[in-house]
C-alpha cells in the first residue's frame, strides 16, 4: 500500500475510488427501490455526449457531462411523464441517443482518438487530473447533501408513488430530483469505472446488502461499505497486478454479491431453525423487493 501511495496519479485515484465507493450505493439503494436499477446505464450514455461536448470545446469534460447528464435525466422523467412513452423505452430513447451523439461528437473532435473514447468507455485512473477531483468532489457533497434534505420523501416515492401522491408530496419534482441526482453520480464514478460500467457499483452492492438485511438504512449502510471495499480493493488489486482498474472494481463487487448471497442464505436457515422471527423495526423503514431470496415488507 505504501508503494501505491509513492505515485501521485495513484493518490487521485484512491481520493476518486474512495468518492465513488461512498456515493454510488447510496443513490442505488434508492433507484432499487424504485426499479430503475438500470437508469444509471441509460445516463451513463447521455454523459458521454457530455464528454464529447467538452473536448470539443477544450473544457472540463466531467463538469460538461454533469450539465448534459442532469439535462438528459430532466428529459427522460419528462418524456415518462407527458408522453405516452413507458419508462423502459424512455430510457432506451435515452441510452441510444446518448451514446450515438457520443461517438459521433468525439468523431468530429480535432485530436480525439479511439484511446479517448476508450478511456471514458472503460475507466482511465492514470488520467484522472487534480480538477477532476475537486469536480467530483463537489459533486459528492452535493449529491449526498441532495439525500440528507430530501431522503425521507424519496423513500416514500421509491415505496410506491401513489402514497406519496396521497401524502401531498410532490411527486414529479422528487421524480426529476432523483433522476438528477443519480446523473451526478454517474459523472462521479465515470472517471474510475468508466459510463459502460457505471451502473454496476451503484446497483451490485445494494444488492449484495439486500442479502444480509431487510432495512432500508442498514442496507444503504452495508451497500455504502461494499461500495467502498470494491472500489478501493479493486483499485488496489489493479495497480499490483497490472489490470483494468474499472473490471476489477466490478467483479470484486460481483464476488461481494456471490458472497452474500451464501451468507445470507446461512443466516435465513439458522434464523429459520431456531424459530426466532426477524425483527419488525420501523414498517417505513423496509426494503420492497419481490424476488426469491430478497426481503418483503
Amino acid at each position: 500500500m505504501t508503494e501505491l501511495l509513492q505515485y501521485e496519479f495513484m493518490r487521485r485515484a484512491l481520493i476518486a475510488a474512495v468518492l465513488v465507493g461512498l456515493v454510488t450505493p447510496v443513490i442505488g439503494t434508492f433507484l432499487v427501490q424504485r426499479r430503475l436499477a438500470l437508469l444509471g446505464d441509460g445516463i451513463g450514455h447521455v454523459a458521454l455526449t457530455g464528454v464529447a461536448l467538452g473536448l470539443m470545446t477544450s473544457t472540463s469534460p466531467v463538469v460538461t457531462a454533469a450539465v448534459v447528464a442532469t439535462l438528459g435525466a430532466v428529459l427522460m422523467e419528462l418524456v415518462r411523464v407527458r408522453t405516452r412513452t413507458s419508462g423502459d423505452v424512455a430510457l432506451a430513447l435515452l441510452f441510444y441517443g446518448g451514446i450515438a451523439g457520443g461517438v459521433l461528437l468525439i468523431g468530429l473532435t480535432p485530436g480525439a482518438s479511439n484511446a479517448t473514447l476508450t478511456s471514458f468507455l472503460f475507466g482511465s485512473v492514470s488520467t484522472v487530473a487534480e480538477e477532476d477531483i475537486w469536480v467530483v468532489g463537489v459533486l459528492a457533497v452535493g449529491v449526498l447533501a441532495i439525500l440528507a434534505i430530501f431522503g425521507r420523501e424519496l423513500f416514500v416515492l421509491c415505496q410506491d408513488e401513489e402514497v406519496a401522491r396521497a401524502h401531498g408530496l410532490p411527486v414529479r419534482f422528487l421524480s426529476i430530483l432523483l433522476a438528477v441526482t443519480a446523473a451526478l453520480t454517474v459523472v462521479i464514478a465515470m472517471r474510475v469505472v468508466g459510463v459502460l460500467m457505471v451502473s454496476a457499483l451503484m446497483i451490485v452492492p445494494v444488492a449484495a446488502a439486500q442479502q444480509l438485511s431487510r432495512s432500508f438504512r442498514v442496507t444503504m449502510g452495508l451497500a455504502v461499505l461494499i461500495g467502498l471495499l470494491s472500489s478501493v480493493g479493486g483499485l488496489t488489486t489493479a495497480f499490483y497486478s497490472d489490470l483494468a482498474p474499472g473490471a476489477t472494481i466490478v467483479l470484486l463487487a460481483l464476488a461481494v454479491y456471490c458472497v452474500a448471497v451464501v451468507a445470507g442464505g446461512v443466516l435465513r436457515r439458522a434464523t429459520k431453525g431456531h424459530g426466532v422471527a426477524p425483527p419488525s423495526g420501523d414498517p417505513t423503514d423496509t426494503m420492497l423487493q419481490t424476488d426469491r431470496g430478497k426481503v418483503t415488507p
